[in-house]
């Protein structure tokens, strides 16, 4: 496909064109030409949209689809859509399907699913066979079948024996293994983060120290045994100091944290609204405030939209009996794009988590493939049901307002737009 882009601020700090306004022609999808101004003489299709800005293709590193085994929750060809709409050019997709991504065929499967479309699809395989926390799943023939990483989503490793043979037999092919902050013991049957707003309304609640013991340990575990690891959807700030000081020792450890325990705290839970219902809990402004800091100095790694659909028979009914999470990627820009400066945001949905996870970066340079989002990052609105495209409306951010637009991307030699 040949476009070409006109006036657009690139967003991209390993290009020589960081912060200006350019055009931009394409070639069968290849960065033909980066200029002032461009005169479109081929007469090919041209693009000018209000305040235009464009960056790398954002990466989502924790989305669930539901396919296979939950379609009434999702469906992968409905989810990358959605996806793609909301600006991100790929997703890792988690393992909390049924059956489970614990296999070369099941990582096959949802690759072949995705093929063709304009957002790749990237599977994380199960840590353990189904899911389960007992035995390591294959790992070694998932990752030869395109699976990225390895980690039970949402599940912790209670056995902190099988996180150190993960982390020693990853090693031989230089794999990536996750490992959910959570101790089970610790948490118990907690629904709400422990503290003023869990005891007046009567929910049991999940103190920070259960996150932050697994991480501990976790941290310990892998500077005995080296190898990657990385800890999704941190929300504390204990857990931030944590991975900070493992850092300075040298470890590969990295990390991320969800929209949602950077813009809500457990202030929502006042009407019992299952749709603020997330594991982990949401927390406090104060740990808000360490985990934007985490960002800033890069301790945070990535940011996620830890898209999570749920259908309405799991999620509108009593809090205790609900299930976890929220959707989260047609809000995700429009939510954090008011909370944190645009560079930083940016680094953490391109760079930051394609190097994590091993995926193929480009820049905005003539002679790359095009891989673009494209958005506008000024103009307030509210965030309403109409503007979900999930099959899901679980949505913790609805009647919020959220800043900025995203347009579209250009990926895979195709264009989708708004």
């Amino acid at each position: 496909m040949n476009l070409l882009i006109k006036s657009a601020k690139i967003i991209d700090q390993n290009s020589k064109h960081h912060l200006k306004k350019c055009d931009i022609l394409i070639e069968n999808g290849v960065i033909i030409k980066i200029s002032t101004k461009i005169e479109n003489d081929k007469k090919i299709k041209e693009i000018s949209l209000n305040n235009l800005h464009i960056s790398n293709g954002w990466f989502d590193t924790s989305v669930s689809l539901g396919e296979p085994g939950f379609e009434e929750r999702e469906t992968i060809e409905n989810g990358l859509k959605t996806a793609a709409k909301s600006g991100f050019t790929a997703v890792a997709v988690n393992p909390n399907t049924f059956p489970k991504t614990d296999n070369k065929t099941a990582v096959e499967y949802l690759k072949n699913k995705a093929s063709g479309k304009t957002t790749s699809l990237y599977p994380i395989g199960n840590l353990t066979k189904s899911g389960a926390g007992k035995d390591i799943a294959e790992l070694y023939d998932m990752q030869n079948s395109g699976a990225i990483a390895f980690g039970d989503y949402n599940t912790s490793i209670s056995n902190p024996n099988l996180l150190k043979i993960a982390l020693l037999y990853a090693q031989n092919f230089n794999g990536l293994v996750l490992s959910f902050p959570k101790d089970n013991s610790i948490a118990g049957n907690g629904l709400a983060n422990e503290g003023v707003n869990s005891t007046r309304l009567g929910l049991k609640g999940i103190p920070n120290l259960a996150e932050e013991l697994q991480i501990a340990r976790d941290l310990f575990i892998l500077e005995y045994t080296g190898g990657k690891l990385h800890i999704p959807t941190i929300s504390t700030a204990g857990s931030v100091k944590l991975i900070k000081a493992a850092k300075k020792k040298g470890l590969q450890v990295s990390c991320s944290v969800a929209a949602h325990h950077l813009s809500l705290t457990d202030d929502e839970l006042s009407n019992f609204d299952a749709k603020f219902k997330t594991n982990p809990p949401l927390r406090t402004d104060k740990d808000i405030k360490e985990l934007l800091k985490g960002l800033q100095d890069g301790t945070i790694d990535t940011i996620t939209s830890d898209h999570n659909p749920i259908d309405i028979e799991h999620k509108k009914v009593e809090f205790n009996n609900a299930k976890y999470g929220t959707i989260g990627l047609e809000s995700f820009f429009g939510i954090l794009n008011k909370t944190i400066d645009l560079e930083t945001l940016i680094t953490c949905v391109t760079e930051n988590p394609r190097k994590i996870f091993g995926v193929k970066s480009a820049t905005i340079n003539e002679g790359e493939i095009a891989d673009i989002t494209l958005f506008n990052p000024t103009g307030k609105k509210v965030f309403t049901e109409d503007m979900i495209l999930s099959t899901s409306k679980n949505s913790a951010f609805l009647n919020h307002e959220i800043e900025g637009e995203v347009y579209g991307i250009f990926a895979q030699n195709k264009l989708v737009l708004n």
